[in-house]
């Protein structure tokens, strides 16, 4: 592969090349580890994960164009690592959260403090060689200075149905002047839990991460499976996933847009894309049963065919939508107050975007054109546009969900005109060895990325979610610095970063 061919070239005896699908994974040693941080720190490809698996560290890389995917790993001497995050920022909080987990520490790293582990758990380093808990330690928040400064913490609990997170901000009169974040609070030991567990068992793990992307989840669990065991879904069933995506991903545009425009004040939006995304839902139930289509993807296909009927509804779905969103689009576009609270609030540079290599509609509207829907079927047999802006602000994210709301409509129309009859599963049987797969998907906030491995008999041996979130969140600090305390929420909800999905 291009990106390994950059990486250890001069270290080749040492190499080993692991059964690891559909993209590979390469042994490396200290040379060929910091070949790829050097490549990450010119630019010339993005982190696209970094995860512990005692005492062997992984790091995904991507290509500048988006085409190809490969995985290094290091083999930790006495517990420690090169640190990645000592040239390239983005790995920070990844490494932080490797050292919580696993016990292993990344050298010279420029933040060693903890991040995922805030005291309350049973044990330390739960993914490695476990130690018993220690009381929970003052969390020190990093320093600021100057005349006229003041905090305002806020979380980690919050007023409403919103899961926890605490977030500080230095603010002098109205203007913030940094916000640090504090996550963690939604742990809940997905991937402990997932070891030595059955395909079926991780799978319902998999699609509890993040409930708003219970789909996406399901759907990269389920690739990641199907490439180590080296099994392929069948046709209709891998146009019925798409299905299931394209819903959920008009669902959370249809919630995001309506509450990005509640934060400024302007409920008519709210109440009316509310009404569009519980549609939305109900034609979801109709055609599979279940509103979020949780456990509806499973390794080998899907574990239900759309309902008698279910097209049907589908089509009067895309009806409603077609006469009523156009209309409310009009209305956003022409409400002055609305875009005077959105146009230019929020705004992040595209050299960041790129540099954290964000995806989904924060990426795209700084002008970060990656959708991982281009890399795998029935995508690649379908025709659809991936919108990108530059403007960086709040005003892009909601245009960039917008158009994604009419590509959506398209492919699902597209989908239903094509979908192929046949079987919906094929039978998952162990391979009698141990092996590796990737699984890679877009979740409607953006990429997410799985990686296991099985043993003979079928069973989790170690397993890793990662959330479009974790490089997503750090963009949130910086896209309110200069802006007024009383546009956090637009903003923070412009990005919707989960907690549930980064804090797994």
């Amino acid at each position: 592969m291009a990106l390994l061919d950059n990486i250890a070239h001069r270290e080749t005896a040492k190499q080993h090349r692991a059964n690891c699908r559909p993209w590979p994974r390469t042994d490396v040693g200290e040379e060929g580890w910091h070949q790829a941080i050097d490549l990450l720190a010119a630019g010339r490809c993005t982190l696209l994960g970094l995860w512990g698996d005692a005492p062997v560290v992984h790091m995904a890389l991507q290509s500048e164009d988006f085409s190809d995917i490969a995985v290094v790993s290091y083999t930790c001497k006495d517990g420690t690592y090169p640190s990645v995050s000592a040239r390239h920022p983005p790995a920070g909080r990844l490494e932080r959260a490797i050292r919580d987990l696993c016990g292993l520490d990344a050298v010279n790293a420029p933040d060693a403090r903890g991040w995922l582990d805030l005291g309350f758990w049973k044990v330390r380093h739960p993914l490695g060689k476990a130690t018993p808990a220690r009381k929970p330690q003052p969390y020190q928040f990093l320093p600021v200075e100057g005349e006229g400064l003041h905090q305002i913490p806020v979380g980690p609990v919050h007023a409403g149905i919103i899961e926890p997170g605490h977030f500080r901000f230095t603010a002098n009169g109205e203007h913030v002047v940094r916000l640090e974040q504090r996550l963690g609070y939604v742990h809940k030991g997905i991937e402990r839990l997932m070891q030595g567990s059955t395909i079926e068992q991780a799978g319902k793990l998999a699609a509890r991460t993040s409930g708003d992307s219970t789909v996406a989840y399901s759907y990269a669990f389920a690739q990641a499976v199907e490439a180590a065991l080296e099994l392929k879904a069948p046709p209709r069933a891998l146009y019925l996933r798409a299905l299931m995506a394209e819903l959920e991903r008009l669902a959370n545009h249809f919630g995001d847009i309506g509450a990005i425009c509640n934060d400024a004040s302007f409920a008519i939006m709210h109440a009316q894309t509310g009404i569009l995304r519980e549609r939305t839902l109900r034609t979801a139930e109709a055609c599979f049963g279940h509103r979020l289509m949780m456990d509806a993807i499973v390794p080998g296909g899907v574990a239900r065919d759309i309902a008698e009927g279910g097209a049907q509804a589908l089509q009067a779905l895309l009806t409603e939508v077609r006469r009523v969103f156009p209309r409310l689009v009009e209305l956003y576009d022409n409400t002055a107050s609305l875009q005077d609270r959105t146009v230019t609030t929020g705004f992040v540079k595209p050299d960041y975007v790129r540099l954290w290599g964000a995806g989904g509609y924060v990426g795209r509207a700084s002008g970060r054109g990656f959708d991982a829907r281009r890399l795998y079927a029935p995508y690649t047999q379908l025709t659809f546009d991936v919108p990108v802006l530059d403007a960086g602000d709040v005003n892009a994210r909601v245009c960039i969900r917008i158009r994604e709301v009419e590509q959506s409509l398209a492919l699902i129309e597209q989908i239903l005109s094509r979908l192929p009859a046949g079987k919906i599963d094929t039978p998952v049987k162990p391979k009698g060895k141990a092996c590796e797969g990737l699984g890679l998907t877009e979740a409607f906030r953006g990429d997410v990325l799985i990686w296991l491995r099985l043993d003979g008999k079928g069973r989790i041996e170690r397993c890793h979610l990662r959330d479009a979130s974790w490089f997503q969140w750090p963009l949130l600090e910086v896209a309110i610095e200069g802006n007024i305390v009383a546009d956090f929420p637009l903003c923070n909800k412009s990005f919707n970063c989960s907690y549930s999905g980064h804090d797994a």
